[in-house]
């Protein structure tokens, strides 16, 4: 945990951490990219992952999946780098948060619950609805309390 801190106290120190405190624009820049990303995934996650639950079924699942997946995957790239850049402007203190170490596990779990579906799921797509998973099913509600976890724990780090 030391080095941890050390290594966000370096980043928040570092030419970018300053630029992102120091700009008039940069940092609000940064947060709507972040927000959009934001919309991005879970906007496409909450889509798939509540088709996956049973609704909408009037929707071809594989079809949906190959239109919402590559939405999702950038959004989470766009958090990702939009994340970073936030975090380097506060780094100590939100390396040392609770809460901030709880949503980087969740983001993990997450990008990990999505990997281990496709992994196990995404060739079977095309027969869910006649024969669907309850471990598949459990994983797409995992996935969205997951994602929805994080997007709390998000807002609430502005305010403590």
């Amino acid at each position: 945990m030391e080095f941890l801190l050390e290594w966000a106290g370096w980043l928040e120190a570092s030419t970018l951490g300053m630029q992102m405190r120091g700009s008039a624009w940069l940092y609000p820049v940064v947060n709507v990219l972040h927000l959009l990303g934001l919309v991005m995934l879970l906007g496409s996650m909450l889509l798939l992952d509540l088709r996956l639950l049973g609704l909408a079924r009037e929707f071809d699942l594989p079809a949906l999946s190959a239109r919402l997946t590559p939405v999702a995957i950038g959004g989470l790239l766009i958090l990702l780098v939009s994340g970073f850049c936030q975090f380097v402007a506060d780094g100590a203190p939100l390396a040392a948060s609770p809460l901030m170490q709880v949503k980087v596990l969740l983001i993990v779990l997450g990008v990990g619950n999505a990997l281990c579906f496709r992994y196990w799921w995404s060739s079977r797509l095309g027969t869910w609805d006649e024969r669907p998973s309850v471990l598949g099913r459990l994983q797409a509600l995992a996935s969205l309390l997951i994602w929805f976890a994080v997007m709390v724990l998000g807002r609430l780090l502005a305010y403590f």
